[in-house]
């Protein structure tokens, strides 16, 4: 099953430190807003998110309809379709996207270590 573009969402205590720390990998500055205390950073295909007093946990979050770069593919499974799918091989899901609309939706599930998975279409 193809989830889309991949990366960590990590909760962070102080968002340049860690953006410093990161960009010391080779990371840079992709997207986001440190005003509003979010970054998205990148080194080739790898993409780190930074998040300041939005969550408490480190999330895994797929994007469904994008590519690495954040552009949308031409044709890719719908988040709706991925949730169906996994409900129904018993998965269970601590939100959902709701089946009566189209477009951007989301819905999280909870690893068996309790680690979030967050899968997210913008398109």
């Amino acid at each position: 099953m193809d989830l889309g573009a991949f990366s960590i969402s990590l909760a962070v205590k102080d968002i340049e430190t860690s953006k410093q720390f990161y960009e010391t990998f080779g990371f840079t500055e992709f997207a986001g807003d440190q005003s509003h205390n979010w970054l998205i950073l990148k080194n080739g295909a790898h993409v780190i998110g930074l998040f300041q007093g939005m969550f408490e946990k480190n999330i895994l979050t797929f994007n469904p309809g994008w590519d690495q770069d954040a552009q949308p593919l031409g044709s890719f499974k719908d988040v709706r379709e991925i949730q169906r799918t996994l409900k129904a091989q018993g998965i269970e899901l601590m939100t959902e996207a709701d089946e009566a609309t189209t477009g951007p939706a989301s819905f999280m599930a909870l690893d068996p270590d309790g680690n979030p998975v967050l899968v997210d279409q913008h398109v």
